[in-house]
């Protein structure tokens, strides 16, 4: 279960102590947490980037909600996630901690939006694996709320409500973020460009074709590989086109050596399923933009690659 601080999740609006509410209740309880559930771990997982951290928290809203005074809660919805959002900016700054201590670099972990569609329903925003990367870069609450107003357009009162600062403060971290994001990541191209593009990398990447390989990427291109220790990977970023091409031609042969390649929607866009004997031993996605493919994500943690292999 997550960690969590009482006073950073408490509402002083909603009163507590379930007895103030009949045991009958607790089916209406559980009904409405229901229907709000796919947004907790829409927030949660945009928030943390991970998919057991985000399920462990909104496993962790329940006892609160069952636990407080419900008569005097105005908006469930809002309630449940308050108490969410507040959860989740208390594990980014324990998993700051420890993604410091991670073996290579630290990617989000892919989740198959297909087979997932609550994720992406409301909108699509701040669900890119290359965007969750650039929001780790963010403080915990610039995190926040850039989440809750970019990906489910929350009023910026409410905003400022959850993350407890002024209205003028939540509009300024809304607006450093977006700032961030612009300096960080080109326009990306539109959705069938990055899959041709990926498409293109992947045949260039089996055949070793140093020459295709230059022509597709950008110059500033970066190669991440996380294999969290678990697996053989990469430990430090490869940079720039001429680098992440000899880096990628070196280990063709042996890397895609009996792999077949089966392509799914993870977050929301197209990615390659690496497999062998049918099993996913790496998710691999791209983020391209008029100049090229950028950033390359080659997810090989065994425990990181679950979600989106179900494809």
């Amino acid at each position: 279960m997550v960690a969590h601080d009482s006073e950073a999740v408490h509402d002083p609006g909603a009163g507590s102590g379930p007895s103030a509410v009949p045991a009958d209740d607790l089916d209406r309880a559980a009904a409405v947490f229901a229907e709000v559930r796919p947004r907790l771990f829409g927030i949660a997982y945009r928030m943390l980037g991970s998919v057991a951290e985000a399920e462990d928290l909104v496993q962790d809203v329940w006892p609160r909600w069952q636990a407080c005074d419900r008569a005097a809660v105005a908006d469930p919805a809002a309630f449940l996630a308050t108490t969410a959002t507040r959860l989740a900016i208390n594990v980014l700054r324990s998993a700051r901690v420890r993604r410091e201590t991670y073996i290579g670099p630290w990617l989000p972990e892919p989740v198959d939006t297909e087979a997932d569609p609550h994720l992406g329903a409301e909108r699509g925003e701040a669900l890119n694996l290359a965007v969750l990367m650039l929001l780790e870069r963010l403080s915990p609450t610039e995190r926040a709320a850039y989440v809750l107003r970019e990906a489910f357009d929350y009023p910026y009162p409410q905003i400022a409500a959850i993350v407890q600062v002024g209205e003028a403060a939540a509009r300024q971290l809304v607006s450093r973020a977006r700032k961030h994001l612009r300096s960080e990541r080109r326009a990306p191209v539109t959705g069938a460009e990055q899959r041709r593009l990926l498409t293109a990398f992947v045949a260039a990447a089996r055949a070793g074709d140093l020459a295709a390989l230059e022509k597709l990427l950008a110059a500033d291109v970066v190669s991440y590989s996380d294999g969290g220790g678990a697996v053989r990977a990469s430990r430090f970023p490869v940079v720039g086109a001429d680098r992440v091409a000899k880096y990628v031609r070196a280990f063709a042969d042996r890397f895609w050596d009996g792999v077949d390649v089966q392509w799914a929607t993870v977050n929301g866009q197209a990615a390659a399923l690496l497999q062998r004997d049918g099993e996913t031993f790496t998710v691999l996605t791209v983020d391209a933009s008029k100049h090229g493919i950028g950033p390359i994500l080659w997810m090989m943690n065994p425990a990181k690659i679950a979600a989106a292999s179900a494809a």
